[in-house]
């Protein structure tokens, strides 16, 4: 039975990615092994940075936090120099670094040091009855 989400990340430099980690969202690894930075910031969810020459060549989202508050969440991490992608495609236009999808959901992508792809979403809001 499956019981923990654990997400691999790629970093480069692991202590120029822990630096981030604890500068810009504000993480600290909860242990350390030997080329390995393991977070455990809520309960069952683990993500691991391991250093690698492989770091920042995925192109797609890695990671993910949700959020009940996606602006306020943006407005915190900006002030802790968190800089969002900005897109205008077909499929999607950010509006001040926030993606809406047509269901009222919403998102934004952020970059790590080591350039893999994260994002913070909010749920779409219940509809009224």
């Amino acid at each position: 039975m499956l019981k923990e989400l654990h997400t691999v990340l790629p970093a480069s430099d692991l202590q120029r990615a822990r630096g981030y980690y604890h500068d810009k969202l504000e993480l600290d690894p909860n242990e350390e092994l030997d080329g390995v930075l393991i977070y455990r910031p809520l309960q069952g969810s683990v993500f691991e940075l391991y250093e690698t020459e492989n770091a920042g060549t995925a192109q797609n989202t890695q990671m993910g936090w949700m959020t009940d508050d996606l602006r306020s969440e943006v407005q915190r991490m900006r002030e802790h120099g968190v800089v969002f992608e900005e897109y205008d495609v077909p499929e999607m236009k950010t509006v001040d670094g926030i993606a809406t999808m047509p269901d009222g959901s919403m998102a934004a992508w952020f970059r790590d040091s080591e350039g893999n792809f994260l994002c913070v979403s909010q749920r779409a809001p219940e509809a009224h009855s």
